[in-house]
């Protein structure tokens, strides 16, 4: 009787699982040399992009007499978001490395702080100096090329929020569209021919037997660009039409940090008429404040806190608006009543700033009323809900009548999956009686 048969299936199987176990073995150890080395790439990464924050500024703005001190200052809050990109890019990494968004993150800000090389500061300073070699002159190419890559990476970023995969595979066209303006962009713009800016000595890195090749590729890579940013916006707005639970919380810290870009010109006016960098410092902080919804989507950090959030900005945004408006107009009525030769008062002032502290809660819990029944109709429907069945609670005696009630109350507003009502029977009436 022959059992080589039997031998060789049970040696395969043994073969087979040591083969699976060794792959395993392997796969978790790659998995952590991942974890352990990503967090050094991303505040690496982030030290690079600090440093070169430090040697644009040393090189290019310090040197320059023709800026102020406050000018000196307002490079460095203009390029406050990069750092603050790159800042949430190495969190992210740090936390979580195996999620794309962290390094997107962390690549967008340094290639943004990196653009400062080809910046109007740089230009500036190399035509100043005619006696700075050619290697300022690359370096000056490079720095206009991470511009144009931050964008195609932004892009790209925007097509993987927040789940590091495309919304369908429809979209695969568009994440390609973006590798090719990152090929494109890279092999073009810096070999082509002549002068890279006006006053500036011709590129010496330039390929001219390929220049017209090399303005074909550069423009397409423009003309993509433009089109690939259009499609990534509208992929958000789909992916949030699609999204339920987690993935919705993402995409409205998401949308709530690109709505505060919306208040861009209104800052801009207000900082005219503030003195300093106070003006500065304000737009910085809102353009600062998309880095940190994004780091705040990724990673989940109180992700639920983004409706009271925005319930809260539109309250106050509105309230804002509403006894700003109040308080002028009362101060011109006044002025006009109180003193009408030259339309000013301390008294109207006094006043008005009186009538709108004691109009602020009052407007407050009105225009709150008017948010919650316009945007937070569940909640809305629910204080209503329970208010009416607070007062019929009142009146109602049966048992079986408030336990059927109560069951529909805590449907409507809570809407659970299941409810059942368990009420505990009240105790028998023991009496001790004496023989």
């Amino acid at each position: 009787m022959s059992v080589k048969g039997p031998v060789d299936a049970t040696v395969t199987r043994a073969r087979n699982a040591t083969e699976t176990v060794v792959a395993d073995t392997f796969t978790m150890r790659g998995r952590g040399r991942i974890r352990r080395t990503a967090p050094w790439l991303g505040w690496s990464a982030w030290l690079l992009a600090a440093a070169s924050l430090t040697l644009v500024f040393e090189l290019f703005i310090v040197r320059d007499d023709a800026l102020s001190a406050t000018d000196k200052a307002g490079f460095l809050l203009g390029n406050l978001p990069s750092l603050a990109l790159a800042t949430v890019g190495a969190v992210v990494i740090s936390r979580r490395p195996g999620n794309i968004i962290g390094w997107l993150c962390c690549a967008i800000g340094l290639t943004q702080i990196l653009a400062g090389f080809g910046g109007h500061s740089a230009q500036a300073a190399l035509a100043d100096d005619p006696d700075l070699g050619p290697g300022w002159v690359v370096l000056y190419e490079l720095g206009e090329l991470c511009w144009e890559l931050s964008w195609a990476l932004l892009a790209l970023l925007l097509l993987l929020f927040p789940t590091s995969r495309l919304p369908s595979r429809r979209w695969r066209p568009a994440a390609w569209a973006a590798v090719a303006v990152l090929v494109l962009a890279a092999f073009s713009g810096p070999f082509l021919p002549g002068p890279p800016a006006p006053g500036l000595p011709p590129n010496p890195i330039a390929i001219p037997p390929l220049a017209g090749l090399l303005k074909l590729a550069y423009g397409t890579a423009g003309f993509v660009l433009a089109g690939l940013i259009l499609a990534a916006l509208v992929s958000l707005i789909v992916r949030f039409r699609r999204a339920t639970g987690v993935e919705r919380q993402q995409l409205k810290w998401f949308a709530y940090g690109t709505a505060l870009l919306l208040l861009l010109p209104v800052t801009a006016l207000v900082g005219a008429e503030l003195p300093g960098l106070a003006g500065n410092l304000i737009s910085a902080a809102i353009f600062s404040a998309l880095p940190v919804a994004i780091g705040i989507a990724v990673l989940r950090y109180r992700l639920y806190d983004i409706d009271r959030l925005v319930n809260r900005t539109v309250v106050y945004g509105l309230l804002t608006v509403l006894l700003a408006g109040l308080y002028a107009g009362l101060v011109f009525a006044l002025s006009q009543l109180l003193n009408p030769a030259d339309q000013q008062s301390a008294l109207a002032v006094a006043a008005s700033t009186l009538a709108v502290a004691a109009l602020f809660q009052p407007a407050r819990r009105r225009i709150q009323a008017v948010v919650d029944r316009r945007f937070n109709r569940r909640k809305y429907d629910a204080a209503k809900t329970v208010e009416a069945f607070s007062i019929r609670l009142r009146d109602e005696v049966d048992l079986d009548a408030l336990t059927a009630e109560l069951l529909v109350v805590v449907d409507q507003t809570i809407q659970p999956t299941r409810a059942s009502l368990w009420l505990r029977p009240s105790a028998p009436d023991v009496r001790r009686t004496t023989p």
